[in-house]
């Protein structure tokens, strides 16, 4: 059960693996992009191509989804990057249903958990399998896998390390569970400090505090880079404002005297804004209706000058 990229990973390892896969549940079919046209996610597309059984209920209790579930006489359900599991589906097979989820549980329970891990400036996250139960991500830990988080690591870069380590857990958790090897721990007993919530991310969550510290603010566009993406507002000095993608940014310890959001720049090579602790070097980033640049590209055909601002 799965529908983005990252779920394709596990999917194609399981098949690739010559394991039975019975069935794909995805998300329904849903419009997408300017001219609002029918998209298959991911899973779909890959299940479609290997003439895998496919189902897309719109809502996980309805009977219909329920019989058709039954019957494919599964022995064990994965869940990667899905949505939350009614008991009825979820307790279905005799070996019972697993999730994977990006991180190291019990932090970061919730639907982006990847993104507030950068974000909070981690440097160590990970992947966790564990057994579904009735409340979300809090289920007993199979199997974990931890990686180092760079400073220079945006949450794409980290979703693509993680994306390959789960298919190969996904495949070690499978084995383990058909060979009765598991020993799995309640997360109740692994927590060893305060967990940090991974809630949903809103277009406001990605609105750039400028009165934040140097590396708050760094760490907070790199992971939101490059989707769903911080932005901010650019102020003109006739006082209209154009909203700004930042994508990409450095890192310039600075003791200065300027009120957060001043910008500086030579209007050619460089866009600076000051923040406590320095500035921030915006290096990638996207005027609204426009395409990505590096900020060389964009200066070279919008002028901005010390009188901008950003706020």
């Amino acid at each position: 059960m799965g529908t983005p990229d990252f779920a394709v990973e596990a999917l194609r390892c399981l098949v690739e693996g010559g394991y039975n896969v019975v069935g794909v549940i995805t998300m329904p079919d849903k419009p997408a992009g300017r001219g609002h046209k029918i998209q298959y996610s991911p899973v779909k597309q890959y299940a479609l191509e290997h003439q895998l059984p496919l189902l897309q209920p719109e809502k996980l209790k309805e009977e219909s989804f329920i019989e058709a579930l039954r019957a494919w006489k599964a022995d064990l359900q994965i869940v990667v990057a899905f949505r939350m599991l009614p008991e009825i589906v979820w307790a279905m097979p005799r070996f019972g249903t697993f999730n994977l989820h990006a991180s190291l549980l019990p932090q970061y329970r919730g639907a982006a958990p990847i993104n507030w891990a950068v974000i909070n400036g981690e440097t160590e996250t990970g992947i966790t399998t564990f057994f579904l139960k009735h409340e979300i991500d809090t289920g007993e830990v199979i199997q974990q896998v931890a990686i180092p988080i760079a400073d220079t690591d945006d949450v794409g870069i980290v979703h693509d390390k993680l994306m390959v380590l789960g298919g190969k857990l996904v495949i070690e958790t499978v084995d383990a569970i058909l060979n009765g090897t598991v020993k799995s721990i309640p997360q109740e007993e692994m927590i060893t400090e305060e967990l940090h919530p991974a809630p949903k991310i809103f277009k406001e969550t990605c609105r750039i505090d400028w009165h934040k510290p140097l590396k708050q603010i760094y760490d907070f566009v790199r992971g939101l880079s490059p989707y769903p993406a911080a932005w901010t507002e650019l102020q003109k000095p006739d006082g209209s404002v154009e909203m700004l993608k930042v994508y990409q940014t450095a890192k310039i310890p600075d003791a200065h005297q300027l009120p957060s959001g001043t910008l500086r720049t030579d209007s050619k090579t460089y866009l600076h804004v000051a923040v406590e602790g320095g500035f921030i070097s915006i290096l990638s980033l996207q005027l609204s209706g426009k395409k990505r640049l590096k900020i060389d590209e964009l200066l070279r055909g919008y002028k901005i000058t010390d009188e901008f601002c950003v706020k």
